[in-house]
């Protein structure tokens, strides 16, 4: 029946609590906290065991969390793009081709945040006496040089720091860049289909219209 509303997909707890605990830390980490601090490691901590839950969540959780309910597919992403331009409207029972390559890519940022993390600052992280956080590169750089090979080991240590902090600020970029189009995204697909994509995010069942 047109203009007809039916509920959708209500993540469940699990899915709900590493999304937005994820993106609570993200943004904690990056506009609040100072890079190399105490706090800023340890919720970078968190945010580890926070994607590693999720991640285990998509081979062990429900079915719309599973990640075999929503497979990384570039064809099947462009056909999605060619349904939106054609105003046939698909329903998917998880992530929709689109939203799924950007639950991967969104991943896979997070991951590489997390290990260039871990290798500035050592695990369990290395700290000052005075109590701080000291990244790798820093404790490495600070050592007085030792004669021959050890002098050169510190050398190349120093450099690898600056590699994983090089590759720690690119990767965080460019993970608010893919967080912002995950909002517009959001947006769009709320507009478009009717669906409460956020309100299935937050506890609710998500509304949309039949056409």
């Amino acid at each position: 029946m047109s203009g007809a509303v039916h509920a959708t997909r209500r993540w469940d707890p699990l899915v709900r609590i590493t999304h937005w605990g994820i993106a609570a830390a993200v943004v904690i980490n990056r506009l609040v906290t100072e890079g190399g601090s105490q706090i800023h490691v340890w919720i970078g901590l968190a945010l580890a065991a926070l994607l590693a839950l999720r991640l285990a969540w998509g081979f062990i959780g429900p079915v719309e969390a599973r990640f075999t309910s929503f497979p990384p597919s570039p064809r099947r992403a462009v056909e999605h793009v060619r349904d939106i331009l054609a105003g046939r409207h698909v329903s998917h029972r998880s992530h929709n081709p689109l939203g799924a390559l950007m639950a991967y890519a969104l991943w896979a940022t997070l991951a590489v945040v997390i290990a260039s993390g871990i290798a500035m600052t050592g695990f369990p992280p290395r700290v000052h006496a005075e109590g701080g956080e000291r990244p790798a590169a820093v404790a490495t750089s600070s050592a007085p040089a030792e004669e021959g090979e050890e002098a050169g080991e510190g050398e190349e240590g120093g450099e690898g720091g600056e590699i994983a902090e090089e590759v720690h600020e690119i990767a965080a970029n460019l993970l608010l860049a893919l967080a912002a189009l995950h909002l517009l995204g959001v947006a769009f697909e709320t507009r478009r289909s009717g669906r409460q994509i956020v309100l299935s995010m937050i506890g609710g069942k998500g509304k949309s219209k039949e056409p």
